[in-house]
Formats: structure tokens, sequence, C-alpha cells
């Protein structure tokens, strides 16, 4: 997990708090937000690097959407043979800033092609893997389909999304319980009642979570040949979903 400054932003947040965005404040603490309020993200960040390694070959590339600070393209980077290029890929330019000073104290990070654009924009071209580690659920839901069309159509043959999303299940009690425990989580890491309730008043209408049936039902439906479920913790999902 790469250094950061820790994660006090929501400790000292003024009611009603802003909608959340990926700026240069979250871009400072986001390496030790994600370890504190996502359960299990480093094994997703791995998990990432596991699938490049198994399914990228030379002449092919890697896009991680969404790249944030680029913690899945330096896995996959660290995972892969010279011959594999690297594209990541995110709108917040404080984001891709940071990946790119980080690069270049990487040995091949010039291996990585560091862009900032919009994901539902980056052409896909000869992908043998692509990952979308918890950023489609930042997207309108009904443009989400658009984009994996767009990713199923550019992949090569053989190739791999891996998808991971922080879900929503149906069941209230069930809801309830896994929020919970989730809220525990934050709260086992540090986190206190202040940071807990903004953090959640900034994302909400911001990150829309949706049922992993719906997830893996709009995965078949633009193509993909299969589609099977490697990950959860809580209600953070991952799939692999073939070409």
């Amino acid at each position: 997990m790469q250094h950061s400054d820790p994660d006090d932003l929501f400790d000292r947040a003024e009611m009603p708090v802003a909608p959340f965005e990926f700026n240069a404040d979250v871009a400072r603490v986001f390496p030790d937000m994600v370890r504190r309020s996502v359960p299990g993200y480093a094994d997703l960040v791995a998990l990432c690097g596991l699938v490049a390694r198994r399914v990228a070959r030379p002449g092919t590339r890697c896009y991680d959407l969404g790249c944030s600070l680029g913690a899945v393209s330096l896995a996959m980077l660290a995972r892969t043979p010279s011959g594999v290029g690297i594209v990541a890929v995110d709108n917040a330019r404080a984001m891709v800033d940071g990946l790119a000073r980080r690069l270049a104290e990487v040995p091949g990070g010039e291996r990585v092609r560091v862009c900032c654009a919009d994901v539902r924009e980056v052409e896909i071209v000869d992908a043998s893997v692509v990952a979308l580690n918890l950023t489609l659920q930042f997207l309108p839901p009904e443009e989400r389909a658009g984009l994996l069309a767009r990713i199923r159509a550019g992949m090569v043959p053989g190739g791999v999304l891996v998808l991971a999303e922080k879900v929503r299940l149906d069941d209230a009690a069930e809801a309830a319980f896994v929020t919970a425990l989730h809220e525990d989580f934050k709260r086992a890491n540090g986190y206190s009642e202040l940071a807990i309730a903004g953090k959640r008043a900034a994302l909400e209408r911001v990150l829309v979570p949706e049922r992993a049936e719906t997830h893996e039902q709009r995965l078949r439906e633009v193509g993909f040949a299969r589609v099977t479920r490697l990950y959860q913790h809580l209600n953070f999902v991952a799939w692999a979903a073939w070409t």
C-alpha cells in the first residue's frame, strides 16, 4: 500500500456535507482512506495483479479504468512481462499526477501510459485484462452497460475483465446487518462517528450500488461468455468476466 497522509477529511466535516469528489484533498489521503474504509481493498488490488499474471500476454494491453493513484496498475506492472502495455485512466487530475510521480521511481514504469480522461471515452484496444476496481459504481446506472459493451468490444479472445463493486442487498435485515458490520470495520480502523456519518452523507447519490445479480446479468448481456464471482468481503464483490 502506498504511503499517504492519514485520512481525517471527515473528522472536520460540517453539515451539510458536500458531495464526494476525487480532488487533491482525497488524493493526499487516498491510500489510507481505502485501507481503512474498504474491506479487502488490498486483496482486490492483488487479485487484479494475479489475473494479469495468468492472462496478459505480450502484444496486448492491460487497462486500469478509474485508476486513482494506480495501485492496480502497479500490481499489473509487477506481474506482467515487458511486452505487455498498461494503460491507467482516471478523470481526476490530482490522481493521475500522483501516479505519474510514483511511476518515475518504479523500475519499468515507462510501460504504464497514464491518461487523464473519462473512462467512458477512452479507446479500448487489444485488451487482454481490464480492471474496473470500484469504478463502475460512480457512473450513472444507465451508462454502465455502454461502458461494459465498449470494453468487451476492445478485448482480445480469452481476455478477462475484473469488476469489483460495492453491492446492494435487497433483504432489509441482511442489508442492515452488513452495513452495521461495515461501520464496525471503520470504527475498528480508527474512524470517528463524525467521520463515518460525514462520508456516508458525502457518498449519497454519488456512489450508487446495485445488486450482484444485476451486475452479473449485465455482463452477460453485453457479450461476456462466462462470469465468475471471485471474491466477497461484506458487501464488496469482485467478478471475472471472460470474452
